[in-house]
């Protein structure tokens, strides 16, 4: 029988993951893909899973292989920020969950192990695009501006290596980049001594040099919307500049459009950052469509349905959102991860 950690590609599962190996090591077999690849605990064979640890996947897309585990015995530990549907009322499952727009999956770890590798939560919630978030955690460090800013470097690399439909389009596959991180405790190390930072880093640069000079396809006060071509570099760089986009104008909604080569587009929608509610509504309303309040995606959006979604996103966002109230997470930590 075997363990096995299930996380998100992109830099929050990478990082969540991160931490809690350096606090509490396992040996475990890696399921992970593409930040887009969410449908990942159906991986999991029920016949040889002992437990399993979930970082950064909806449990809402994932809850019918979630239930299968559960009910065949095994232990599951759950940690995630997005949507999560029915959850399971199962004394196997430890589910450590939270959907405030300021928390992301690297932070509910580090709130686990009482901030004991947050250096690493740090990267992952600028990865994430929380930049207040990671500012607010970054305090308890005593770093400087510039080592925070050098942080901030990292998430976002390594939240660009997860982007696109397939592990062709990536600079590493995320297990690989995992594998990378494992060695190193401290993330300056990782900056300073792994090569593997410096590709993405000059990556990136390329990339979004080829973002930044597009026009947008739509703008008005409240919105902006961009069309990216069917290229590599383009897939690479969407998320990542849709968050760029959206730190630069924090009162404006952003919607970024990849082509695909077999046609429709990749979609990633970014909430105002000053009012970050509503973008995993517009998306959910679309087949493929999901993610969490303040950034959400769509897998595939067909060509035929480019009209609706642009009136709906045209339609949102027109005014600030009265919030009444915010989900907080109704789990107690039941046991260790698993």
């Amino acid at each position: 029988m075997s363990r096995y950690d299930v996380f998100n590609g992109d830099a929050d599962g990478l990082c969540a993951l991160h931490q809690l190996r350096l606090i509490e090591p396992l040996d475990t077999r890696l399921v992970t893909g593409p930040k887009r690849e969410i449908d990942l605990l159906g991986r999991v064979p029920v016949d040889q899973a002992e437990s399993v640890t979930v970082l950064d996947i909806s449990m809402e897309k994932n809850g019918a292989a979630l239930r299968s585990l559960l009910e065949a015995g095994v232990r599951v530990a759950y940690f995630d920020h997005h949507f999560p549907g029915e959850i399971p009322a199962h004394p196997g499952l430890s589910a450590h969950l939270d959907m405030r727009p300021e928390v992301c999956t690297s932070l509910l770890v580090d709130a686990y192990l009482d901030g004991r590798a947050r250096a690493w939560a740090v990267v992952g919630a600028f990865g994430d695009n929380l930049e207040r978030s990671a500012r607010q955690a970054a305090e308890s460090l005593g770093l400087d501006a510039p080592e925070v800013e050098r942080l901030r470097e990292l998430g976002i690399c390594l939240n660009y290596n997860g982007y696109g439909p397939s592990i062709e389009d990536l600079h590493f596959a995320p297990d690989a980049l995992y594998r990378r991180l494992q060695p190193y405790a401290d993330p300056f190390d990782f900056i300073n001594e792994e090569e593997a930072f410096a590709h993405l880093r000059d990556g990136y640069a390329d990339d979004m040099a080829r973002a930044r000079a597009l026009t947008p396809e739509y703008e008005d006060a409240r919105h902006r919307l961009v069309i990216l071509p069917a290229e590599p570099w383009a897939r690479r760089a969407s998320g990542v500049y849709a968050n760029e986009l959206a730190q630069a104008a924090p009162e404006k909604a952003h919607a970024i459009l990849t082509r695909l080569s077999t046609g429709g587009f990749l979609v990633s929608v970014r909430a105002p950052v000053a009012h970050p509610q509503g973008a995993d509504q517009i998306c959910r309303r679309f087949p493929t469509g999901g993610g969490r309040t303040g950034a959400a995606g769509i897998n595939h959006l067909p060509e035929t349905d480019y009209d609706a979604f642009v009136e709906a996103f045209r339609a949102a966002f027109v005014r600030t959102p009265v919030v009444s109230g915010r989900w907080h997470s109704r789990f107690a930590i039941t046991g260790k991860p698993v």
